[in-house]
Parts: structure tokens; C-alpha cells; sequence
């Protein structure tokens, strides 16, 4: 990692990372629409029940579209460095000023991470698993491997996710007769494993008896003993491997490469990762949990998300169609805006609707459809925000 402050050219900037960036915030945005409450709506509707499926997350194993946001995010976090390293060598700085900026860049998202679990609660929530701070522990190391070669960021994603999975491995396994009901799960569960597999069972595993020993050195109203949706902090170590996976996507993106050859390149990961992740599921080796972010999930979640990536780049660099997706834009080019708007506006705004326009304008589809008409409203209202905010040059970023 050789320091240079020697400026170099700026990278052509790939509208298609903006783009794909913006469907998945606006994936986030829109559980403001409730839609798996559309089943009680529409019984009969089977779109209702797609919708609804895919915008709920899975009780434990495999994932629906709604799962792929966090790792959508945190991929196009890795993505996204190789061009802003070349932005900034371009502008001359030097790799300690980058460097110092990094480590800045990441205690900020742990800290706007918690200050954003923390509201509404009587004192702060010191909590890691959310999705800022978790590309927040891992962003540094992410920053130090865009400086050295593929084969080191490969080398560095297969130490990750293969420790990881001996780690869990190693740990004892839950015994026939360990108490789930003390750490929140049923007895009796349905997703519970057997056999080896059962390294991996919710609020059992090495990542719980880690937070069960972590969370507690932070002030807290309560002991912490488990998660109720079994998600831990040691998530942050697999979640490194999906932005090194953006990482050596942005790379690969930013080569001299053709563009078909780098979409070839991508639809060829893509698949394999996905049937990687699949079969170490189905043999028994690594369940793929998005909870606990297993290498598994790592593997399987990065290939969908490089095959979504893949088609916004066949539509928008290859087959020039940039129109279209000037809504997503609006969205990407202020994520972590979108991001703070989602967790702190919704209520505000919907309260503003009830007071100034009344809940009978909603009720234009039926009764049952006004909370989801009153989500697309705060919906609508989360995007004039930001394109006011993009009209006016206004970009927040860390």
C-alpha cells in the first residue's frame, strides 16, 4: 500500500451503482406501505400474498427480496470504494489523509447507527447488529483491502467466511436438552437443526454467547440475554465478506474490460455464488441465515445481489436506458438521508396526514387498503423530500 498524493484521473462515474443503490432504499422506504398487511385485505388475492412475502423478512433459513436489502446496501458500500478511492487520489490526497477519513467514516456510521436505535428509548441503546454499524466495524479493513491486489481480496474473503464458519463449527452445539425458552425460541421450533447443523440454531449459537458476554459491558436498563430476532453483533465479520464482494465487483466494473464482458463476468458470479451458497445449505455443512449472516448467506445473498446489479448495467451502460430509473436516482444519490428519513419521519408525517387531510382520503380502494394508501403517501413524501434535496445539490454523506 504504497501512499501517493500524486493526483490521477477521475473514473467515469457507473449510473447503474446510483440506480441499483436507489431501488434498494426505496425497498426500505416502502415499509412504510405495510404490505404484508394485504392478506387481510385481499384473501383471495395471490399478489397480495407475493407482495407481502417479499416484504416481510423469513423466520430464519433462505430469504425473500425484503432480505436483500441490508445485504444489497452493504454490498454497493464495497462497490462503491474503488471509484471513491480513485475520486480522492484524483483530487491528490494522500493514503493517510484517505486513511484518516476512513477510520472517521466508520465510528461515524457505529454512532449514527446507535443514536438511530436509540430513539424513543429511555437511555442509549448500545446495539451492533443493525446495518450502519455493522458496515461500520468492518468498514476500515474494507478500506485497507482496496489497496492490494484481487488475489489478496479474495484470499482475505476466503480467510473470513471459512474462520467464521470453523468458529461456529467448533463452538459446542446446543445439547437435546438445552432451554430455548430462556433465550426467547420455542422449544420445539420448527426451524430448529439437528445434528451438525445445529451450530447454527437461533440464540444457541457462538454470536449469542458472545453478545450474551459483549452487550453487557455497555449500560444497559436490563441485562441483555438474547436477541430476539437472533441477530448478534460477530454478523459485522461475514457482512466484511459481502462488501468484499461489492469490492471486487467495483473493481471488476471499473476495469478496461468490455462492457458485455463484465456483465458476462458478473451474470457468471452471480450464478455460482448463488448455487455455492445453495449447496453448502443442502448438504448440511452451512445453513443460509441471514440473522446470523452465515458464509452460507454471505455466498448466496452476494450472488443475487450481483445478478440484480447485473441488470440494472444490461438496461442502463449497455443498453443506454437511463431515463427510467431518474426516480432510483434521486434515491441513491442520498441514501444515508433516506436511510435517517425512514427511521425518524414516518410517524411525524403520518400524524400530519391524520390532522390536515383526515384518513377518509385514503379510503379511496376500501377501508382495509388505508394503511397501505397512507404508506404510499409518506412514500411519496420521503422522495419530494429528496428530490428537493438533488434539485438543490443538498447530498448528505459520511
Amino acid at each position: 500500500m504504497a501512499a501517493s498524493a500524486v493526483a490521477r484521473p477521475k473514473p467515469k462515474r457507473v449510473l447503474s451503482i446510483d440506480a441499483f443503490r436507489g431501488f434498494v432504499m426505496t425497498l426500505m422506504l416502502a415499509e412504510v406501505m405495510r404490505l404484508p398487511m394485504l392478506p387481510r385485505a385481499l384473501p383471495d388475492s395471490w399478489i397480495a400474498g407475493v407482495l407481502a412475502f417479499h416484504q416481510s423478512h423469513v423466520v430464519w433459513a433462505w430469504g425473500s427480496l425484503h432480505d436483500m436489502i441490508q445485504p444489497g446496501f452493504t454490498f454497493l458500500v464495497g462497490a462503491a470504494l474503488p471509484y471513491s478511492i480513485a475520486a480522492r487520489q484524483a483530487k491528490g490526497q494522500s493514503f493517510a489523509k484517505m486513511c484518516a477519513h476512513a477510520a472517521w467514516r466508520a465510528v461515524l456510521l457505529c454512532a449514527l447507527g446507535i443514536f438511530l436505535r436509540s430513539d424513543g428509548r429511555p437511555m442509549t441503546n448500545y446495539t451492533f447488529e443493525d446495518t450502519l454499524t455493522q458496515i461500520g466495524l468492518g468498514y476500515f479493513f474494507l478500506f485497507l483491502l482496496g489497496f492490494v491486489s484481487i488475489k489478496k481480496q479474495i484470499a482475505a474473503l476466503a480467510v473470513i467466511l471459512v474462520g467464521y464458519w470453523a468458529a461456529f463449527a467448533l463452538f459446542p452445539a446446543p445439547s437435546p436438552d438445552f432451554d430455548y425458552a430462556k433465550v426467547g425460541v420455542k422449544q420445539n421450533w420448527e426451524h430448529h437443526y439437528t445434528g451438525f447443523m445445529s451450530h447454527w440454531n437461533k440464540n444457541s449459537n457462538l454470536a449469542w454467547s458472545f453478545d450474551t458476554w459483549f452487550m453487557n459491558l455497555f449500560p444497559r436498563v436490563r441485562p441483555f440475554e438474547y436477541n430476539g430476532g437472533g441477530y448478534s453483533t460477530l454478523s459485522f465479520i461475514p457482512t466484511l465478506g459481502t462488501m468484499i464482494l461489492g469490492l471486487l465487483t467495483g473493481g471488476w466494473l471499473k476495469s478496461d474490460r468490455t462492457p458485455l464482458d463484465k456483465l458476462r463476468g458478473m451474470a457468471i458470479a452471480g450464478v455460482a455464488l448463488i448455487a455455492t451458497g445453495a449447496l453448502l445449505h443442502g448438504a448440511g455443512i452451512c445453513p443460509v441465515v441471514k440473522r446470523i449472516w452465515t458464509p452460507a448467506f454471505t455466498l448466496w445473498s452476494g450472488g443475487i445481489v450481483i445478478l440484480m446489479l447485473a441488470a440494472f448495467y444490461a438496461l442502463m451502460e449497455i443498453k443506454g436506458w437511463v431515463k427510467w430509473a431518474f426516480p432510483l436516482m434521486v434515491v441513491g444519490m442520498n441514501s444515508i438521508a433516506a436511510y435517517i428519513m425512514a427511521h425518524t419521519m414516518e410517524g411525524y408525517i403520518l400524524s400530519a396526514f391524520k390532522t390536515h387531510i383526515g384518513t377518509g382520503f385514503f379510503s379511496i380502494f376500501g377501508e382495509p387498503l388505508v394503511p397501505v394508501m397512507m404508506g404510499l403517501g409518506v412514500l411519496i413524501v420521503f422522495w419530494l423530500i429528496l428530490y428537493w434535496m438533488s434539485k438543490n445539490r443538498i447530498l448528505i454523506r459520511i
